[in-house]
């Protein structure tokens, strides 16, 4: 029975989780018309309600910076979020925003590192994604210098990588290097497809997860999640208790 149970994915239907336990999301694109994520400032109060119907106390936003498409800087991210936060205190919104960004691995962020202009947050963090399509050769040595100039690196999404799928040599690599892994909620849900899906349930079950986003880029990622709240991979990874999220 307990066979069958497994296989078929049959359990104790468990209750939708309250995402008060986290506390903070790290990963979303609120800043509006400066990436791929919010269009309007309207958008982006919608979504911050949605946030705070969900649970969360804070957001750490974080827009993209690349070279070839989203050049943005401190002046640009840091601004938008100056619109938002008056926003948010002229309609009571009981939410905190803060920004940083996801930085793309390229020689912009060698250049970023060397003229110490990196958005950070919380003790020194900086998120940065990879290309979807190969890895770069010179990660490990961005890696080095990021911890070379203070900061803690988190991987992006670390489950949609193709080339890290089942590679655990290379994740387990990352992590003795001193680089946090970054898990979507939405890969729990088949959002990103069946491979990445059981990907992220495989990373939580070797308990590699540093800290969990939304990875939210519109409203309709928060609908997503809010009905993905009786995931047991997510009540999983949302009990442990050295989650970062917890801590920012």
């Amino acid at each position: 029975m307990n066979f069958l149970k497994k296989l078929f994915n049959i359990g104790p239907k468990l209750q939708p989780l309250d995402l008060s336990i986290l506390g903070t999301d790290l990963h979303s694109h609120l800043i509006p018309g400066i990436d791929d994520g919010s269009k309007s400032l309207e958008d982006s109060i919608a979504m911050l309600k949605k946030y705070a119907e969900l649970g969360y106390k804070k957001v750490i936003t974080t827009p993209h910076v690349m070279s070839d498409f989203y050049r943005n800087s401190p002046e640009t991210i840091l601004g938008g979020l100056e619109t938002i936060q008056k926003e948010i205190a002229t309609q009571g919104i009981d939410i905190k925003i803060e920004a940083a960004a996801e930085y793309y691995l390229d020689f912009h962020l060698t250049d970023l590192i060397k003229e110490k202009k990196i958005l950070s947050f919380g003790d020194q963090y900086v998120l940065f994604e990879l290309s979807f399509s190969q890895e770069q050769p010179n990660v490990h040595e961005v890696v080095f210098d990021l911890i070379t100039e203070g900061y803690k690196p988190i991987l992006a999404h670390v489950e949609r990588y193709p080339f890290y799928n089942n590679n655990w040599e290379r994740i387990e690599e990352f992590r003795n290097r001193g680089v946090l892994l970054q898990l979507n909620m939405l890969s729990l849900t088949g959002h990103y497809g069946p491979q990445v899906k059981r990907m992220a349930e495989q990373l939580i079950e070797r308990n590699y997860i540093d800290v969990i986003g939304t990875d939210c880029h519109h409203l309709h990622h928060l609908e997503l999640i809010d009905e993905m709240r009786t995931n047991p991979y997510l009540h999983k990874i949302a009990a442990k208790e050295n989650l970062l999220n917890k801590l920012l």
